[in-house]
């Protein structure tokens, strides 16, 4: 078992590719798990569609329906409007993923990516924990 940190820099709001990243960090030949785990909580981590970006614009609008910026029912508000939403987003997606690796790869389906998904409208540096067991 091997632990790797990755610290990922996002813009914003919205989802950054990691698949790439975390492939990266497996030995060729390798066979077992990769596990990705972020060190927050107003971000999360989804395996989602990689081809076709409107599936990322329609989650995140979904998501903005869903749980609105500013919404009257939350008292925590420490560093914003959307720090509370971003605290519910995180709390009903993942803060984990496990991946199968079959000879040092990713066994990701065919449309399916790794994908850090920032729920703040702040840039951040987000910690990442991936975790290779062979």
């Amino acid at each position: 078992m091997k632990h790797h940190q990755l610290t990922i820099a996002t813009s914003g709001r919205g989802c950054i590719s990691i698949s790439d990243r975390v492939q990266s960090l497996i030995p060729p030949g390798t066979d077992g798990l990769a596990h990705v785990f972020i060190h927050h909580t107003s971000a999360s981590l989804l395996i989602m569609e990689n081809a076709d970006p409107d599936v990322l614009s329609d989650l995140e609008r979904f998501f903005s329906d869903l749980v609105p910026d500013g919404d009257p029912r939350f008292a925590h508000r420490a560093e914003g409007p959307d720090d509370m939403s971003a605290h519910v987003r995180s709390a009903l997606t993942q803060s984990s993923l496990t991946v199968p690796v079959t000879d040092g790869r990713l066994l990701l389906g065919t449309w399916q990516g790794l994908y850090l998904w920032e729920h703040r409208y702040q840039p951040h540096q987000r910690k990442l924990t991936v975790t290779v067991v062979e």
